[in-house]
């Protein structure tokens, strides 16, 4: 772990113990971040805090000078990652439902401890029966690598495929959501807590805005994840419980990898991961670069109230990028 990371755990280890020891009891405690800056500041002067704590990573330190109508969603922010600048943040510490935004944390796991060319036999465990859930078509007795379950996991958002990837790991369901919270400590994510390698809906499954981009930026630094997220469809070929040659196309649902949503002008859209429940809304959280300067960016807008309005709020935000 990079140092940076260390001093930022330091840090938010520190404004937990001072004012969030209710945050990790469930989703109801959630603390605002102007509830938190105090007990931040205590750690020492804010030149001192702000030094130590963001000499790699983005800070939110004061959300009032960001305009919170400038997006209809309940939270979001946009984050710069060559200059560590926070472009714009509202409600980035409200404890929130990710929906399938959870597969990014799913994937960076399965990448830095998996290997990728293991051959996963699916189990019982990854037939997924609750109403609506999106699922990459796997069944039972079929025989798939991980790589191929990680592009079942991200592009058409499988939960069938998380689930799959959490029993190879781990063992169980539970066991994985275990080794995903251990990580997310690592990474100062200290506002989040996973029960399942998906999103399906539970109280106990919550993030924030800004610890989705913690994840989101550990992960990117993966070549394995940056590729899975760039693609518009993939196809997996692969043997079933029967013995027989399976072909699966999955596609992306990302709409601006599709094409089905334009860009800014002067920003390209390098990758991302919907997510969509009812108690969640719809979602996405993306890295985005600046054509001109090749800078590299992480947005997250959530719980937006429609999926055009979700495009249209993630479109906003990194306008930003150019302005």
């Amino acid at each position: 772990m990079k140092r940076g990371y260390v001093r930022a755990w330091n840090a938010l280890i520190l404004a937990a113990s001072l004012c969030l020891g209710g945050c990790f009891g469930g989703f109801s405690d959630a603390y605002s971040l102007k509830e938190r800056l105090p007990a931040i500041a205590l750690a020492g002067s804010e030149e001192e805090v702000m030094e130590g704590f963001a000499s790699d990573l983005c800070v939110v330190s004061d959300e009032s000078v960001f305009d919170p109508n400038f997006l209809t969603s309940e939270a979001g922010a946009l984050f710069d990652l060559n200059g560590h600048q926070t472009l714009y943040s509202k409600d980035a510490f409200e404890t929130m439902y990710p929906a399938s935004i959870t597969k990014v944390m799913t994937a960076l796991v399965a990448i830095k401890y998996g290997n990728l060319e293991d051959q996963v036999k699916v189990t019982d465990e990854a037939v997924i029966t609750e109403s609506g859930a999106t699922l990459c078509g796997i069944k039972p007795g079929d025989t798939l690598t991980l790589e191929q379950l990680l592009y079942g996991l991200m592009l058409p958002s499988g939960n069938d495929a998380g689930a799959a990837i959490a029993v190879h790991m781990d063992g169980s369901i539970e066991a994985f959501a275990d080794r995903m919270n251990e990580e997310v400590k690592r990474l100062g994510a200290v506002d989040s807590h996973f029960v399942n390698p998906h999103g399906l809906h539970d109280e106990d499954h919550y993030t924030t805005a800004y610890d989705l981009y913690l994840i989101f930026n550990e992960a990117f630094k993966y070549p394995q994840f940056r590729e899975i997220i760039e693609a518009k469809a993939y196809t997996a070929d692969y043997i079933n419980g029967a013995g027989e040659s399976v072909s699966r196309t999955w596609k992306c649902s990302n709409q601006f990898i599709t094409g089905e949503r334009d860009t800014p002008e002067g920003v390209t859209v390098l990758g991302g991961k919907t997510g969509t429940t009812k108690a969640a809304g719809y979602c996405l959280i993306i890295a985005s670069k600046d054509d001109a300067s090749e800078g590299n960016f992480i947005s997250v807008v959530l719980k937006s109230d429609s999926r055009a309005h979700l495009y249209d709020n993630m479109t906003n935000i990194i306008s930003k990028i150019v302005k």
